[in-house]
């Protein structure tokens, strides 16, 4: 896929769009900072069609945003390490007067969720899926060494999506 374009949105996220062949979905990748180091060049490797919005976020909060905005067919969640599902969790309301200019408010209960690609693995909490889940969004947690292969494979399971 090809990276054709680059911003930053009111939170304060970085995110880029990468477009591969016409047709296809659209998909979303989220990672946070600290994790989204090589995605870019993970992205760019993949063969397919439709369009990727990479998406840096530091909170939940700009992560429904691109989701609303983007409205993918699924959610790649970047996270330490790849997880077949998850508990229920509550997050901490907080209020984020630093990122972006705006002040915003985050927080609240999320639900259970389980990877949408079937893969066996260990259970584990992830704010980000909980949150993807409670948008209504398919989502699969994986290691950033592995988004490339995940979308990819995701891809092939889906009519149209390769």
């Amino acid at each position: 896929m090809q990276h054709t374009r680059t911003w930053s949105d009111v939170y304060g996220s970085a995110l880029a769009l990468f477009e591969g062949r016409a047709g296809g979905h659209a998909w979303l990748v989220a990672a946070p900072p600290s994790l989204a180091g090589g995605l870019a060049e993970e992205l760019a490797g993949v063969d397919g069609k439709g369009r990727v919005t990479l998406v840096v976020h530091d909170g939940l909060t700009p992560l429904l945003a691109a989701l609303r905005e983007a409205d993918p067919r699924g959610v790649i969640v970047v996270a330490p390490s790849a997880l077949s599902g998850g508990p229920a969790i509550s997050v901490p309301e907080r209020v984020v007067a630093d990122a972006g200019g705006v002040e915003y408010r985050e927080g609240g209960e999320f639900p259970a969720w389980t990877g949408a690609d079937g893969a066996g693995g260990p259970l584990g909490e992830c704010a980000a899926a909980s949150a993807a889940a409670q948008a209504g969004a398919a989502v699969v947690v994986v290691g950033p060494e592995n988004v490339g292969e995940a979308l990819s494979a995701w891809m092939d399971r889906t009519p149209h999506g390769r």
